[in-house]
């Protein structure tokens, strides 16, 4: 039987397991008193720190918020970059250092994401593993790890892309090799990373869930990062030194770090939506 990988107690039995191929993201359990319990990846996963009620806005002593938090100041940076009166008023250098600052945030919330799904409980209703040796552990049955790992390097990519910007030669070779390249890989890592989760959050390929607000967060992600794929796309340096469409790098950055920024926020109710995976019943969960 296709099974999830968190462990449940004695004298509970697994129903019925669904989500994207090999990767269960939806279980349904049912305790020894017959009560049904719908387990839930992301919401095991974003629940799983959670002892009590937190703060919706402002809760610093939280990983999650910071998540959160940080990936909203990237993609403010990253639309304050784009916006052209920005560009014109400060130079193109410090407009290239905005973005390497956005990119900054990016990964340490990407990091901060990985380090949540890693020390998910592999036992349901258990406390997060906070060892640093989980960092290193590979966990490819679960998808949620596959999006933060395959994220995690996108960000990465952004951070070399944006530092060459500031200190790359002019020549369009240098450009390309150095920025362009570097943009579109960590571009097509984003498009990778917000399609897994929002397989994830849909159990499939794709759900129609406009009440559920990790339906809007990976529907906004994953748009995201369209845009962002279409600005790499026209932003590639012609021999001439022209870029192919400047117009269209602008708009797809920043509707692509708009996107990205309404996500960032929403994951901050999200943190604090509902009861922790596990604990509540059927229709307490089927939300999720």
């Amino acid at each position: 039987m296709v099974r999830s990988y968190v462990e449940v107690a004695e004298g509970w039995t697994r129903e019925r397991a669904g989500g994207l191929g090999p990767f269960v993201t939806r279980e349904e359990l049912r305790r020894p008193d017959g009560t049904l319990v719908l387990w839930d990846s992301r919401r095991h996963r974003k629940h799983s720190r959670a002892t009590g009620p937190d703060p919706t806005w402002w809760a610093p002593g939280a990983l999650g918020w910071w998540i959160g938090v940080l990936f909203a100041l990237g993609s403010a940076g990253f639309a304050l970059g784009s916006f052209p009166p920005y560009t014109t008023s400060v130079g193109a250098r410090t407009d290239s250092i905005t973005y390497f600052v956005g990119s900054l945030f990016f990964t340490t919330a990407a990091f901060f994401q990985y380090v949540e799904t890693v020390g998910s409980s592999h036992v349901l209703g258990g406390a997060p593993d906070r060892r640093w040796r989980r960092l290193l552990s590979a966990e490819p049955r679960r998808i949620d790890w596959w999006a933060a790992a395959v994220q995690l390097l996108g960000t990465l990519l952004f951070n070399r892309s944006t530092f060459q910007a500031i200190v790359t030669a002019p020549a369009p070779q240098s450009i390309n090799h150095n920025v362009w390249r570097p943009d579109v890989y960590g571009s097509v890592c984003f498009l990778v990373a917000s399609g897994l989760a929002w397989f994830e959050a849909c159990h499939g390929f794709g759900a129609w869930r406009p009440r559920s607000i990790p339906w809007w967060i990976t529907a906004l992600n994953l748009a995201g990062s369209v845009a962002f794929g279409v600005s790499a796309a026209a932003s590639f340096v012609e021999p001439d030194g022209s870029v192919r469409s400047l117009a269209l790098t602008n708009l797809g950055t920043f509707v692509g770090a708009l996107c990205f920024l309404a996500g960032s926020l929403l994951l901050l109710p999200e943190r604090t939506a509902g009861t922790p995976a596990g604990t509540g019943q059927r229709g307490a969960l089927a939300a999720s």
